[in-house]
């Protein structure tokens, strides 16, 4: 007596009390998640066969022949039966449904109903699993309410784990005398007499030391436990703490997190033969790893099956069937840690103004992030064909790139290393290198703000340029081919990227506005002397990104965004991140840039996209190349994307690149690939075709020789037509008609100062 009040009674409530204070304040460790956004499906979206199952792949869906199950799909042609999972998103999401998708002709042709066969205006698949940010335990989970757990994983874990578990104080009697005696014939351990609870207290208590103190304390705490909470409440807790598996140094817990694991799915839409391995699973989740073990997971989950059947949980259909059925387990588990490195320090830069990284963490978070799968892998892969194809110049050298989408400013893909999925030092966001001529569409757009002055057709001069600097030193830049070449008009000049004719109009707008339209997006510490003209300014990949955004979206000023919005733990939405897109500016000068820069592409210095299969998204687009050749770039936009690529050399030597040698390479390889549309070759509202003789300037007939059309602002061009006769006369004077030939590009003689392609 004296033991049971001297110690055994003080020592039980020092259980009670620990039991009781862990459980009412039970918090489990939910990670948190980012995800790329929804794939959406329509009519006339850009698709390809090769992107959309390499979507469907990275999702975690399956081809298993049938398109059926949710998280399925199937390919019959050109038509993919795609079995959907939903989602709830910062913008409501998506309830699961069997589509059908036809492709043709690189777009989807139609999307159908596959019950109904009516078709369906817009579809979204649900949103791929990019990385997780992980607290202090690296417990992977994902918390369900009991009443949201499929009956039959329910009923079906207490028939293999615990029958009596409905019954029981904690401890089962006659389980642990059953399991003795079964132990005792085999001569080893062949059952164990554990109930749930105790399983429970186990994982959340104790220890796994097999002794005597723990087994005591084990029954105790059960016992307790099931004293003071209902059998609900505890069931609910065990369902979502079971340790299920492992992946790295991330531990499963859960059969909701262990569903998406191995399945791929939500837990309430697995079938009876994937709940049967799961909790066949629970009994050593390390022996029947049905990726490491697959015959023996299978004859685990029969058997599992077939208890199902004794107890009535299933029929004898039922279990045939399921007992005939593969694992059906995804290839990968769905656990990425931190798949794309580069993008998730744009994601973090971008949310931690609302969350800061304990919050992220810890914070059972959902972030809904603008990654495009497609458009990151395929650029990744851009870098790594392109470089590899360089051979021996491709040595040393370094890559990063930025996609975007055209008209939105969503960030869609960021690549901030040579090697895929590299973690440290981002090159895309933090590497700020000399951009060359892609400064030029700029100073030239600043120009056109003033169609009085200025018209694609105007005359340059590209005549010799000799400026004193500080030092009492002489800067005397000067074309790639060490030519002046007039007459010349601007369209041409932008072209070819003539530095000379650059720096005279620069010269002659004022460094002033063009430093101010600089400074309007966020860039500092601009260079203050007119070398900025043709590119001495360091931008980082991002902000080079960023002044082309404007262009691709036609004069909007759209702030690159790489987050859609945050749920928390309860499925609401909490933060969404909007761009609300103000009326355009200067859009008919940012047209005409735009429609320059597509004959960048058409006869200029990236005439290698021009004459490629890639002609017919008519993109615009800019090289670019810094002194000696250290950094290649280029930058440009088709109906739907833009792209801006960079490369070149951690210690800053020579790469041997030009721009189109380089970078333009890494977008060409991209876009041979990434399902896009054409930008148009019309000029757009607000302009209008004109014929010019370019030896002057001025409006002539389509028939003269060399006669060009180019787009202008209508009515700022005189409508006096000088005709052909006049041509005629100038070339008896030496004068010269049509565009002067390509050339690579234009170069500065002064040793810190840009290339000019």
């Amino acid at each position: 007596m004296g033991l049971l009040f001297g110690f055994v009674l003080p020592y039980t409530l020092v259980l009670n009390k620990r039991v009781q204070d862990r459980f009412n304040e039970l918090v489990f460790a939910v990670p948190t998640r980012v995800y790329a956004r929804p794939l959406p499906l329509a009519a006339g979206t850009p698709m390809t066969s090769a992107a959309l199952e390499l979507e469907l792949t990275f999702a975690g869906y399956s081809n298993d022949g049938k398109g059926q199950v949710a998280g399925s799909w199937v390919k019959q042609g050109a038509r993919y039966t795609i079995a959907s999972r939903g989602y709830a998103g910062p913008d409501g999401g998506e309830l699961p449904k069997r589509i059908r998708v036809t492709l043709g002709r690189g777009v989807v042709q139609s999307v159908q109903d596959a019950a109904s066969g009516k078709p369906i205006e817009l579809a979204h698949l649900d949103p791929a699993r990019i990385a997780t940010l992980y607290g202090a335990s690296q417990e992977e989970r994902r918390f369900v309410r009991l009443t949201d757990v499929p009956p039959l994983l329910v009923s079906g874990l207490q028939a293999v784990e615990d029958r009596d578990f409905n019954h029981h104080i904690g401890i089962d009697v006659s389980a642990i005398a059953r399991a003795a005696f079964a132990n005792l014939r085999a001569g080893h351990t062949v059952q164990g007499g554990s109930t749930l609870t105790q399983q429970l207290v186990r994982n959340l208590f104790l220890s796994r030391e097999q002794n005597l103190t723990r087994k005591i304390n084990e029954a105790l705490m059960s016992l307790l436990l099931e004293a003071h909470y209902s059998k609900g409440r505890i069931l609910e807790a065990y369902v979502n703490d079971v340790f299920l598996g492992q992946q790295g140094g991330q531990a499963v817990h859960g059969f909701a997190a262990a569903s998406e694991f191995y399945f791929g799915r939500r837990l309430e839409d697995l079938r009876p033969q994937e709940i049967a391995l799961l909790v066949g699973m629970v009994k050593g989740p390390s022996y029947y790893d049905p990726r490491r073990s697959p015959q023996r997971a299978l004859a685990r989950r029969n058997l599992v099956l077939q208890e199902f059947f004794d107890t009535n949980l299933i029929s004898a259909g039922q279990l045939n069937v399921a007992q005939a059925a593969p694992l059906d387990i995804v290839k990968n588990g769905q656990l990425p840690h931190n798949r794309f490195p580069a993008f998730m320090d744009l994601v973090r830069k971008q949310i931690t103004a609302d969350f800061d990284e304990q919050a992220l963490r810890e914070g059972k978070l959902s972030i809904f992030t603008t990654l495009d799968p497609a458009a990151q892998l395929y650029a990744e892969r851009a870098i790594t064909d392109s470089l590899k194809g360089l051979g021996k110049r491709g040595d040393g050298v370094q890559a990063a790139a930025v996609v975007t989408s055209a008209q939105t400013g969503s960030v869609l893909a960021v690549v901030g290393s040579k090697t895929p999925g590299e973690q440290g030092f981002n090159r895309a966001l933090d590497a700020r290198r000399p951009i060359g001529s892609t400064i030029k569409p700029f100073v030239y757009l600043v120009a056109l703000t003033q169609p009085e002055r200025w018209n694609l057709a105007s005359l340059m001069d590209d005549g010799p340029v000799s400026m004193r600097q500080p030092d009492g030193s002489y800067w005397t830049p000067q074309n790639d081919d060490h030519r002046s070449h007039d007459p010349l008009i601007m369209v041409d000049a932008l072209a070819h990227s003539w530095n000379l004719a650059t720096i005279h109009l620069g010269l002659q707008v004022g460094l002033p506005r063009i430093q101010a339209f600089l400074k309007s997006f966020g860039i500092g510490d601009i260079n203050p002397s007119p070398s900025l003209l043709i590119g001495a300014q360091d931008l980082a990949p991002l902000q080079l990104t960023q002044l082309y955004q404007y262009l691709a979206a036609d004069g909007h000023a759209l702030p690159l965004v790489a987050v859609r919005g945050v749920l928390d733990g309860n499925g609401r939405t909490i933060k969404r991140y909007q761009v609300q897109g103000g009326p355009g500016e200067y859009q008919d000068a940012v047209r005409l840039t735009t429609w320059a820069m597509q004959q960048v592409a058409e006869y200029g210095t990236a005439s290698a996209l021009g004459n490629s299969a890639l002609a017919s998204l008519h993109a615009a687009g800019k090289t670019g190349t810094s002194n000696d050749m250290r950094d290649s770039w280029f930058a440009g936009f088709t109906g739907e994307h833009l792209a801006v690529f960079w490369m070149g050399r951690d210690d800053n030597k020579p790469t041997t690149l030009f721009g189109a040698s380089g970078g333009l390479r890494a977008w060409r390889e991209l876009f041979a690939r990434l399902p896009t549309r054409p930008l148009s070759a019309a000029p757009g509202a607000g302009l209008e075709m004109a014929w010019i003789n370019p030896s002057s300037g001025r409006r002539t007939e389509p028939q003269c020789a060399g006669a060009q059309q180019v787009p202008v602002i209508a009515g700022t061009v005189s409508a006096d037509t000088e005709g052909c006769f006049w041509q005629g006369i100038q070339s008896l004077f030496g004068g010269s008609n049509g565009p002067p030939p390509a050339a690579a590009g234009a170069a500065s003689t002064a040793p810190d100062l840009p290339n000019g392609n």
